[in-house]
């Protein structure tokens, strides 16, 4: 395929069409169309395509088989809050990966898929899509660092021994929907319990 059938097969997959995917199999069936327009030397032959219903943090994920071939795994909330012309990106980002692993046998966001990526117009991350669950704040009142958590891992269950990732201080954590906050483990059990069905 030449560089001018490319760009014509770009266009139409990138969709001056009005009409973007309503589905996961429309959009499934869009993207893997979208990404035979990228230019980047990836076996296309040798890629999957699925749709995650259950993803918070990632937009798309590509998973890795021994045999060379992968599977790239689209994140539906992430498509319905980006739009079409938004998501490609993700597209291109999970085809940077793809290509990473088909050449050298591992992929990472190291310089050699950064260089790719600008290649391909790929950012190296995607905005977030979902409201986190959680937002760990700071307790010293002159600073102002906060980070955003979507599951109950330790540093949001058990956040005694941890500390602040600017200055160094302790922090808590707020569960962002209902406001509850903890800075211990006991205090996380007892905020969970009166959280209920809304955690």
């Amino acid at each position: 395929m030449d560089a001018h059938d490319r760009t014509r097969n770009r266009a139409a997959a990138e969709g001056n069409s009005p009409v973007a995917p309503q589905d996961e199999d429309a959009l499934l069936a869009r993207a893997s169309s979208y990404a035979a327009t990228v230019d980047i030397a990836v076996d296309l032959d040798a890629v999957s395509w699925e749709i995650s219903d259950r993803a918070k943090r990632r937009a798309g994920v590509c998973l890795y088989d021994g045999d060379g071939s992968v599977t790239i795994r689209l994140t539906w909330d992430a498509y319905q809050s980006y739009g079409w012309t938004e998501f490609t990106d993700v597209i291109r980002h999970e085809l940077v990966h793809a290509w990473e692993f088909q050449q050298y046998g591992e992929s990472d966001h190291g310089e050699r898929f950064r260089r790719k990526a600008d290649e391909v117009g790929a950012s190296r991350h995607c905005r977030t899509f979902a409201e986190p669950r959680v937002r760990l704040r700071c307790t010293d009142d002159d600073c102002s660092w906060t980070a955003d958590r979507h599951r109950a891992s330790t540093v949001v269950t058990d956040p005694a021994d941890r500390r602040c990732g600017t200055c160094g201080a302790r922090y808590l954590v707020e569960h962002v929907e209902t406001g509850e906050r903890w800075e211990t483990e006991r205090e996380y059990e007892n905020a969970r319990e009166r959280i209920g069905d809304e955690w």
